[in-house]
């Protein structure tokens, strides 16, 4: 089975997408490129396309796209407790026919929410997957902390893989893969440079090879997701550029 590719809507960035009038307009462009799939972002919808998900979820089944649903949420708040937003969160990913959501870790304590958790999750036919943020929650001791407590208390929880997100926590994205690819299911590929106090992703071909190298310490099985900026007049043709050199890497 070749490995599935996923074009993350916010790469083209906000816009892009707004001059547009919605992710539900990049579909084509997506689907032409040859990719499997689409990650729709919770951020960018205004009210009204967050009350029309069943509609997108139609074109999205149109455009023979699988689709992931990421939203800026933590799955555990300031106080160690888990986002009240889940079921709600849960329940939107399901209308848009989403094979997983995606969220931040957050303030993670302890397993003591997990069998909350792990009832929301029984009643959803939706995946959970945890993404390395930009915080302090993104960093690699509490990520670690949180895959190992899911595999103990055998909660169907994986994580999603920002090869770039590291760099913003001062930590190694290499040390990073060695410890957590066996948990990962999922893979942000990105790739970033220095700029001004923080970083900035660029394109695969603006970048050094490390991004390549890193690529191979994870699961080769793992859908890749597309987040680094696609720009370009042929929308069409840059991402059919990348999605091709992801499935071939």
């Amino acid at each position: 089975m070749p490995r599935k590719i996923i074009v993350v809507t916010a790469a083209y960035g906000h816009d892009r997408i707004a001059a547009l009038g919605g992710q539900h307009a990049l579909l084509p462009i997506i689907a032409n490129a040859g990719a499997d799939g689409v990650e729709i972002r919770r951020e960018l919808f205004s009210r009204t396309q967050l009350d029309a998900l069943s509609e997108l979820a139609q074109q999205i089944a149109e455009h023979n796209l699988l689709a992931c649903y990421s939203a800026p949420e933590p799955l555990f708040v300031e106080d160690g407790k888990l986002n009240p937003l889940i079921p709600s969160l849960l329940l939107e990913a399901h209308q848009l026919n989403a094979s997983w959501l995606k969220l931040s870790l957050g303030h993670f304590r302890g397993s003591q929410q997990f069998p909350a958790l792990q009832q929301w999750l029984a009643q959803s036919d939706v995946a959970l997957v945890v993404e390395n943020d930009q915080t302090s929650s993104g960093k690699l001791a509490p990520m670690q902390r949180f895959q190992a407590a899911c595999k103990v208390l055998n909660l169907p929880v994986t994580l999603t893989f920002d090869m770039a997100n590291w760099l913003w926590v001062d930590e190694s994205p290499e040390a990073a893969a060695r410890v957590l690819a066996p948990s990962v299911s999922y893979i942000h590929v990105k790739a970033a440079v220095p700029h001004h106090y923080h970083y900035r992703a660029i394109a695969l071909d603006d970048a050094e090879p490390r991004w390549l190298e890193l690529l191979k310490n994870l699961p080769a099985d793992a859908p890749r997701g597309i987040e680094f900026p696609l720009e370009g007049r042929d929308l069409t043709a840059v991402t059919r550029h990348y999605v091709n050199l992801l499935r071939e890497e």
